[in-house]
């Protein structure tokens, strides 16, 4: 006799939707019949330069090593993240992508009874590490787009555990100062942490938001996690990590994975993290993506969320879904963002000179035909 296992699941888990990626190019080209070599793909927040040179080097000096198993401990990434971010080796948590700290956030600090606090258009990972284990999701009205700290403040009770926020937030793009997060964790009580997602960090670097590093020693309740797969170019290789006190990073220790990070991932994130010239050039590359797309919204009579990542919500001004199906006829691949509430928006990831042409022409043509 068969079960209904979607009945036995965990309540939290009945009411979660599978997370869904961007559409992969093949996939694209197999269902509309194009060429994979014309279809220009800005949905998933990649780096469009493709992987530096040092990193490809790595990578192929550690191939001679593929049948041992990874250093379980990732002493040699720790040991440059601690001098580059100004911690000790014991505050770095190392994940398989930051997606992976979040997961073990999750899985340490939250179940049945207890909470998380998070906003609404935030990052689709919240709520489905909260409600995996079984903690009760409270997501906050967001404000112009953004976080509300202070009513996420106000959300906080004794039952909460975790708050998530991130800066710049995904998929909006929007930020808050140094001013308003230091208020901010001054004030969350000290049993709750408060998890800072700086996924997008580097493109903002010499702009006005904070540096999450900067308040890690006056605030034992903060972790700031980090990725590896925006700015130094490794989504493939899923590497992220997290900063802490070292108490919290031997707590995500005791339930993270052994050899969560291979070592193809390891030696790669170690090139790229000491590739100050890759990233100074990423950095250069999605300011000017960001203005080319800019002028072309505004050429259009589009309003668009301004943002400090290496993405940009272009607000349509009607339901985006036709638009999106359209674009994906013209071979151009962006991400439609109705199941984060945003239904009139979708968001384009800053790409090469050229991507960004061609997908706004076909933007230009999807309108026109209405």
């Amino acid at each position: 006799m068969s079960g209904n296992f979607l009945a036995l699941a965990q309540p939290g888990v009945q009411q979660l939707s599978p997370y869904v990626p961007g559409k992969p190019v093949d996939e694209l080209a197999r269902e509309l019949n194009l060429d994979p070599s014309k279809i220009v793909k800005l949905a998933s927040n990649e780096n469009p330069m493709g992987p530096s040179p040092k990193v490809l080097a790595a990578i192929r000096d550690a191939l001679a090593e593929l049948t041992r198993y990874p250093d379980g401990n990732g002493f040699a990434l720790k040991s440059l993240l601690a001098d580059k971010c100004r911690v000790e080796l014991s505050q770095v948590t190392l994940g398989n992508g930051s997606n992976d700290i979040l997961e073990l956030v999750g899985r340490a600090y939250l179940a049945p009874g207890l909470n998380a606090v998070f906003s609404e258009h935030a990052f689709a990972v919240y709520p489905i590490v909260t409600q995996a284990v079984g903690a009760e999701a409270r997501i906050i009205p967001a404000k112009a787009w953004g976080h509300d700290l202070p009513a996420m403040l106000a959300a906080i009770d004794e039952q909460t555990r975790v708050v998530f926020i991130a800066n710049p937030n995904n998929p909006t793009g929007t930020w808050f100062s140094a001013e308003v997060l230091d208020n901010f964790l001054q004030d969350v009580p000290e049993h709750v942490l408060v998890v800072l997602d700086e996924a997008y960090i580097e493109y903002a670097e010499g702009s006005d938001l904070p540096d999450g590093l900067d308040f890690l020693a006056a605030y034992p309740n903060l972790l700031v996690s980090r990725t590896f797969s925006k700015a130094y170019g490794l989504a493939s290789l899923r590497v992220g990590y997290g900063l802490s006190t070292a108490v919290v990073a031997d707590v995500l220790n005791r339930v993270r994975q052994p050899f969560n990070v291979n070592s193809l991932a390891l030696a790669a994130a170690c090139a790229a993290v000491q590739d100050a010239e890759y990233l100074e050039e990423g950095r250069r590359l999605n300011e000017s993506g960001m203005l080319q797309l800019q002028e072309g919204f505004r050429e259009l009579g589009l309003g668009w969320i301004p943002s400090k990542g290496n993405f940009i919500c272009v607000d349509l001004g009607q339901v985006a879904a036709p638009v999106f199906q359209g674009l994906l006829r013209e071979g151009v691949i962006v991400r439609p963002v109705a199941n984060y509430g945003m239904p009139n928006h979708l968001r384009i990831t800053i790409g090469l000179p050229a991507e960004n042409s061609r997908f706004l022409e076909a933007l230009a043509k999807v309108l026109a035909r209405g």
